[in-house]
């Protein structure tokens, strides 16, 4: 007697009911015993007044269940704040994105016959998507990019074993740690260590916007990428084109303790009820849902089965074959079930398992240090004042509390002191680097008394205290600084 499953439904909005409707009949066809709980998120809730868009009972729903498959979720302009479907990746921390992308039989794209089979592994909670912004002054916005060393080891750690389950053999790490070399340096520096716990898996870092690339000329190359969250969506988007389209692109947010399972395609209201939209990329990743749930049967056989309802030339709207005729969502779906159980025999077949469950230190303090000095700060001030005036004033600041004003910098530029002739394009933000005497540490007391006379004078919006830990440096070096 094989195990009932209880499994949360959203069935998002717009095309979302009947994608998941298609997906969830087809899924029934394979005989797997599931019990769906249906509920409700997105559109409809943000305009019953939940700013969230997600009801206590659907939270209540997922908490209990642990697995959940959702359609796509809009966020309505005029109603609610943030994304729903964002809000739950952090909700139930499903900290890592998986994304295959491959050719399917019967849909052509100018990659055809390659046989592309990789997958992005995506950082899901940090980065730049963690939402941290402001304006600074009135015409300079930041966003804070955050990236841990305990986040990254737990996307590469279950990247690695993500290649391990379905017997793969390579695993990229994609990074921008040429420029942003303590952000993207951590995780590529976690990859390279962490990759000597795998010699069976080839392990190789890349830079991302070579991976980009190397994704347009030579996708055969990849088995697995992993990266941080901004790069893993732009990439994951690139993947998908090389298949067909995001209607062709499943995926699945993985936690501790929660998976949710979800297209990376939108809601697309323009087709909304005209039984004409591809259900594909949900059903793929209702398959992904059903080898985490262990049903690897069932998986293996609606594969086979779509694999064989393109090959016959059943094809939906968006794929463009000369002389067929597109098909309803409807009738996709029945055809697919009427090839379950048949083998498709031109592909190929992986030896799929479970995920091994990645186990990391659960301390909030999860780097160690011995040692940790301030050896200065950064403070970013608002001003509009010429360089050759500001500058000076903010030396005498620094002099009059013994710290040395070291340099000023635009957007990332050297301002002050001046080292050519050549004059940048400043905005009315600046960065001033101010620098206790060696040997020394810069106590709080005196960055108050700095702070104190500088707002008597101008704005400043922020502080970075300049850090070094175990002898380590723990910040970036401008441009033209030595």
């Amino acid at each position: 007697m094989s195990k009932t499953h209880h499994i949360t439904l959203i069935q998002g909005d717009g095309i979302g009911p009947e994608v998941t409707g298609a997906t969830r009949k087809i899924i029934d066809a394979t005989g797997v015993k599931i019990n769906w709980d249906i509920c409700e998120a997105g559109a409809a809730v943000f305009k019953k007044g939940l700013a969230t868009g997600l009801p206590k009972e659907t939270i209540d729903s997922i908490h209990k269940n642990k697995i959940a498959l959702k359609g796509p979720l809009e966020t309505p302009i005029g109603f609610g704040e943030k994304s729903a479907n964002v809000t739950l990746r952090k909700m139930f921390e499903t900290y890592g994105n998986i994304r295959p992308i491959r050719e399917l039989p019967g849909v052509p794209t100018p990659f055809s016959g390659r046989n592309i089979d990789l997958v992005i592994v995506r950082e899901n909670v940090e980065d730049l998507y963690a939402g941290i912004e402001h304006m600074q002054s009135p015409g300079v916005a930041q966003c804070l990019k955050l990236i841990s060393r305990k986040g990254s080891e737990k996307i590469i750690r279950l990247a690695f074993e993500f290649v391990r389950s379905e017997g793969r053999k390579k695993l990229h790490c994609a990074t921008k740690a040429n420029i942003m070399k303590l952000t993207e340096g951590t995780m590529k520096r976690a990859f390279e260590d962490i990759a000597k716990e795998y010699p069976d898996i080839e392990a190789h870092h890349i830079i991302v916007d070579n991976c980009a690339h190397m994704m347009a000329k030579n996708p055969e190359m990849f088995d697995v990428i992993v990266t941080t969250n901004m790069n893993g969506d732009i990439l994951s988007d690139l993947g998908s084109a090389l298949i067909g389209g995001l209607g062709f692109a499943p995926g699945a947010n993985i936690g501790d303790d929660v998976a949710i399972f979800e297209a990376v395609h939108g809601s697309a209201p323009k087709y909304a009820g005209k039984n004409e939209i591809n259900p594909t990329a949900v059903l793929l990743s209702g398959v992904m849902m059903l080898r985490h749930i262990g049903e690897f049967d069932a998986a293996r056989m609606i594969e086979q089965a779509l694999y064989l309802t393109f090959s016959s030339g059943c094809i939906t709207r968006d794929v463009k074959v000369p002389g067929k005729n597109p098909v309803s969502t409807t009738a996709f779906t029945d055809e697919v079930i009427k090839n379950l159980g048949k083998e498709y025999d031109h592909e190929k077949i992986r030896p799929y398992k479970p995920i091994a469950k990645v186990a990391i230190s659960q301390d909030v303090d999860f780097v160690k240090t011995k040692k940790r000095t301030v050896v200065g700060a950064d403070i970013f001030i608002e001003t509009t004042k010429p360089m050759a005036a500001f500058g000076p004033e903010m030396e005498s600041f620094g002099h009059k509390h013994h710290l040395t004003l070291k340099l000023i910098t635009c957007r990332g530029v050297k301002v002050f002191p001046r080292d050519h002739e050549i004059s940048p394009d400043v905005i009315d933000v600046v960065r001033c680097r101010f620098m206790a005497p060696q040997e020394t540490e810069l106590e709080h007391k005196t960055l108050h008394a700095l702070l104190a006379d500088i707002e008597s004078h101008y704005h400043w919006m922020h502080i970075e205290k300049l850090q070094v830990f175990d002898g380590v440096i723990g910040y970036s070096k401008a441009h033209g600084e030595d």
